[in-house]
């Protein structure tokens, strides 16, 4: 996610608690989403589409910050 701010990411994932939440948090939801898609674990196609929803808000956070931090 987002390779043009690996060096960034990096330096927030130690810095910033709140950066580093989302970040884990994002791939937790991930990880769950393509868990589910591969059958290991059980999910209504809604149940699935609110955690994309919630991974792509989390993204968007995400992103915010690191424009905010890349002036």
């Amino acid at each position: 996610m987002f390779p043009e701010f690996r060096d960034l990411i990096t330096q927030l994932k130690t810095t910033d608690a709140h950066f580093s939440n989302l970040f884990d948090k994002h791939n937790e939801l991930d990880q769950r989403i393509k868990n589910i898609e591969a059958n290991i674990e059980l999910a209504t196609h809604t149940e699935v589409e609110n955690l994309k929803k919630e991974k792509l808000r989390l993204k968007d956070e995400i992103y915010t910050i690191l424009k905010h931090h890349n002036k």
